[in-house]
């Protein structure tokens, strides 16, 4: 690979801790593929901010980078890829302070993060992942997180019904 002098501006915003939504847009070789997830896991208490996740997704310790893998799964190589873009939305919640605390948080956020990537996929987005959640969906903060990220995907402003219900 030829040398070159690229730069990054992350907002400083990305920088708090709390529960954020974000969706990848990657442009590949082959095409656009998007990423969908969310800050605030089920393992433990922490939720760090975007731009942590941002690095670990692209990382290569195996645990921590989804993103990754699931380009090579498509046979496509990080690195030849020609850009990726990570829009972030939040946080939507502090990060708590014990698990106890960060139960109800998480479970709101994974199921928007669930009606996030199901709603793109809808809406003709190439989701490269499949969001699993059980968890009863807040409807109208979903609307708002739908509208946050229809800036970014316009087509989710002609996907109006929210996954799972009819249309």
């Amino acid at each position: 690979m030829k040398a070159g002098t690229h730069t990054l501006t992350l907002p400083a915003a990305m920088l708090e801790r709390g529960f954020w939504l974000y969706v990848w847009r990657v442009e590949a070789p082959s095409g656009e593929y998007l990423y969908v997830g969310r800050t605030g896991d089920n393992s433990s208490p922490y939720a760090t901010p975007p731009y942590q996740r941002m690095g670990q997704h692209l990382g290569h310790q195996k645990t921590q980078n989804a993103l990754r893998k699931h380009l090579e799964s498509k046979g496509i190589e990080p690195e030849r890829c020609h850009a990726f873009h990570l829009i972030a939305h939040g946080p939507l919640y502090a990060e708590a302070q014990d698990m106890t605390a960060h139960m109800a948080p998480r479970d709101i956020v994974a199921a928007l993060e669930k009606a996030l990537a199901d709603s793109l996929k809808v809406a003709g987005y190439a989701v490269m992942n499949t969001v699993h959640c059980r968890k009863p969906l807040d409807v109208e903060l979903f609307a708002s997180v739908r509208a946050a990220f229809a800036a970014h995907f316009p087509a989710l402003q002609r996907c109006a019904t929210t996954p799972g219900s009819a249309p």
